[in-house]
């Protein structure tokens, strides 16, 4: 029987519920394809940084490495300023691991209502590739003359060649697969020479998929048609920054954070990939039993279809579905019930 070692980060808040409610609902789907799950815990996050000054330790990808995937809850504390979260933990395994592929699905699925009007299940259907290693968030610049009136902060952002061909091939790649549209989005009426080059690059691309549409739109103009028509969109492109914040957009027109997976991709074996919900550690919810654990297991799913298990993704997210269908299935508040976690994962586990 295969057996995959899988490296869990449960991280803050309500991560730690999610990853611990899915986890029987995950092996469950495991065991019914033919193969193990075998994990390792990580107890890295802000409480880690609040105890020890550092949200992982030193060696913290140098342990990571030899693992088939990585599973990260979700991470940030009222105490913790948020860029030391990112740049702490996420960003560092991001880029160590060349996760150069942010994946991030956007469905709108049967017994979830929109809060747009007039759309019916599957009529919102769309995947956000998104530049996950430079881009907006390269580390580069600094701050000087600290506390003076002439105090400086410059942040640049990077964008290679080889950087923005993968990204934008991979998701021409995508809609290749899928209904062959690709909308890249970009700022470069104001960005001229970043983003002009990226629209360059997606020139380019393109000559290798003839048969895919693309669409090119400023991110405004994209923030303004993902809520006014969100059904004509296929797989989206974007830089760092255009597809974090687009990528929200995407989870709240289809309903809700909490139904929201993402795979921090890297196509290749050289690395492992990570995989997470989209939504934060939410620490007004913590210890109350009410987190919304079906991101988790669509991320779940995705991390299954990236190690080849297809039929555990499929089972996974079909379950998912099938629950999100059932009006008797339980439900957590963010979707309109008042069941909590652990009844939620339950029900899952029985749908398999």
């Amino acid at each position: 029987m295969n057996s995959y070692e899988i490296a869990l980060i449960p991280g803050d808040g309500i991560g730690s519920e999610v990853v611990d409610a899915a986890l029987p609902v995950v092996e469950t789907a495991a065991e019914n394809a033919g193969f193990e799950v075998e994990t390792t815990r990580f107890g890295w996050g802000t409480e880690y940084y609040l105890e020890r000054g550092e949200m992982m330790p030193d060696d913290g990808l140098d342990r990571l490495e030899g693992f088939d995937s990585i599973f990260l809850g979700a991470v940030g504390h009222p105490e913790v300023p948020d860029h030391v979260t990112l740049h702490g933990l996420l960003l560092p395994i991001r880029k160590g691991f060349d996760q150069y592929v942010c994946k991030r699905p956007n469905v709108l699925f049967e017994g979830i209502e929109s809060p747009l009007r007039g759309y019916a299940p599957g009529d919102i259907d769309f995947v956000v590739y998104r530049e996950n290693t430079e881009g907006e968030y390269a580390s580069v610049g600094g701050r000087e003359h600290r506390g003076f009136d002439h105090e400086t902060a410059i942040q640049s952002a990077v964008f290679t060649r080889r950087g923005t061909e993968r990204i934008v091939r991979a998701a021409f790649a995508a809609a290749a697969d899928r209904e062959g549209h690709v909308t890249s989005i970009t700022k470069s009426n104001a960005q001229a020479h970043s983003m002009v080059f990226w629209d360059d690059v997606v020139a380019e691309v393109s000559e290798e998929f003839p048969a895919v549409e693309v669409e090119r739109l400023l991110v405004d103009a994209a923030a303004m048609d993902l809520i006014r028509r969100p059904h004509e969109f296929d797989v989206v492109v974007a830089s760092n920054l255009f597809g974090d914040i687009l990528t929200d957009i995407g989870a709240q027109i289809t309903g809700s954070v909490g139904l929201a997976p993402s795979g921090n991709v890297h196509p290749g074996d050289e690395y492992p990939s990570m995989f997470e919900p989209v939504h934060g550690s939410a620490p007004d919810i913590v210890g109350d039993g009410v987190a919304n654990p079906l991101a988790t297991v669509l991320s779940w799913s995705m991390l299954f279809a990236d190690l080849g298990e297809g039929s555990a993704a499929e089972a996974l997210w079909t379950a998912v579905v099938d629950q999100l269908a059932d009006d008797a299935a339980p439900r957590t508040p963010d979707i309109g019930g008042s069941a909590g976690t652990d009844a939620v994962a339950a029900d899952l586990r029985s749908r398999l």
